[in-house]
């Protein structure tokens, strides 16, 4: 594999209320098909060679909106398990507990009954190892805002806590310099053809 290509799946119907949503199955709002849509013909001029994407709807139903219904699914690239915190607004979570929630998205605090960030880190890595080894050239991995920033940690050792939200139907791209896939470089980040995304929800 020479090139990595990650995109977040569009809005859902959780996002668009600001509801923390884990791996419970929600599906893209009207928005957010339409947020899809509009990347394809960018994601279609890079020709990924193979496609793989979180076997929940929202991202498996963004990868058949770029033009590929084929995409291998897989439960390894879900999004990470937030336990007690699923289907909690995140405006309540930050009143309740400012701290946690900040600890949360540093990669430091696991909710109740959720799953810690190395374990989660730990998985969507394997995950990317795994479908590199039978890559040609590009692999598109279309999953989840906390998978992307996860693997960004993973392979460019970027700290969840220097990362902004990534932005819906977005594409952030890492390439490969030398033999060994840990010798990554960020190539682009949270693009959109539809301009910059800076609020996004988590």
């Amino acid at each position: 594999m020479k090139r990595l290509l990650l995109v977040r799946h569009g809005e859902s119907e959780w996002n668009s209320i600001r509801r923390l949503q884990g791996q419970a199955d929600i599906s893209l709002s009207e928005r957010g098909r339409a947020q899809a849509l509009a990347l394809k013909n960018t994601v279609a001029d890079l020709a990924p060679d193979r496609v793989a994407t979180s076997d929940l709807s929202r991202a498996r139903v963004t990868a058949e909106l770029l033009g590929f219904p084929q995409a291998e699914r897989r439960t390894d690239l879900r999004e990470n398990h937030v336990g007690d915190w699923t289907g909690q607004g995140i405006a309540d979570l930050v009143a309740a507990d400012p701290t946690a929630y900040a600890g949360w998205r540093a990669g430091t605090h696991t909710p109740p009954g959720g799953e810690s960030w190395a374990g989660f880190a730990g998985r969507t890595r394997k995950a990317v190892l795994s479908l590199s080894e039978e890559t040609a050239a590009t692999l598109l991995v279309v999953a989840h805002g906390g998978v992307i920033r996860a693997l960004l940690e993973s392979f460019l050792g970027i700290s969840p806590k220097r990362i902004i939200p990534v932005g819906p139907a977005s594409l952030t791209i890492l390439r490969r310099q030398g033999e060994s896939l840990t010798d990554m470089r960020l190539e682009l980040f949270n693009y959109s053809p539809t301009g910059p995304i800076l609020d996004a929800p988590d």
